[in-house]
């Protein structure tokens, strides 16, 4: 128990860290909000090696201080809405789908980590999209949505290829 509580902390306070680190990075795509989403390693890393509950704790502890700390209670609520949409997209792409032809409901990993965090990234952008269409009352924001699954697709392969070579490493030890 008390190895796995100093492993959260510490992702948390990493998770914490690279949030910090990734607002000093001059990364502007024209696509309001959008960021490269280096935080994700840490949350994938915790969700392949914990599970999804430790996942979904580090990342909504995460989310609430950076945003009181650095941001605003409105960075928050749409911080959490693409984190939420995210971890559930990538831990249902983790555990795989029922197999149809199977009479026990044995269910097949379909999903590298590199396709997991793609759609992560992707569903990310979805949830606060969806999150800012109904806070602004503008189905006009929907016009961004390509640009948000492009910048996505993008961002997830790279955050993927990051935590798979941490997690080989992690593994090794």
């Amino acid at each position: 128990m008390a190895k796995r509580t100093a492993f959260l902390g510490m992702a948390t306070a990493l998770a914490m860290i690279v949030s910090y680190v990734e607002t000093l990075i001059p990364f502007h795509p024209g696509i309001p909000g959008a960021k490269i989403g280096l935080t994700n390693i840490v949350i994938l890393i915790v969700l392949y090696q914990n599970g999804f509950r430790d996942a979904a704790a580090v990342s909504g502890v995460r989310i609430v201080l950076t945003g009181f700390l650095f941001g605003n209670l409105s960075a928050i609520f749409y911080s959490l809405a693409g984190g939420a949409v995210s971890l559930c997209v990538m831990q249902m792409m983790k555990e795989g789908f029922p197999h149809k032809d199977d009479k026990k409901e044995r269910k097949e990993k379909k999903f590298s980590i590199l396709g997991v965090s793609t759609a992560g990234g992707v569903a990310h952008n979805l949830g606060q999209l969806c999150v800012a269409v109904l806070i602004v009352e503008n189905a006009s924001l929907l016009y961004y949505l390509p640009f948000l699954i492009v910048s996505g697709l993008v961002a997830g392969i790279c955050i993927g290829i990051a935590a798979k070579g941490v997690l080989v490493h992690l593994n090794a030890g």
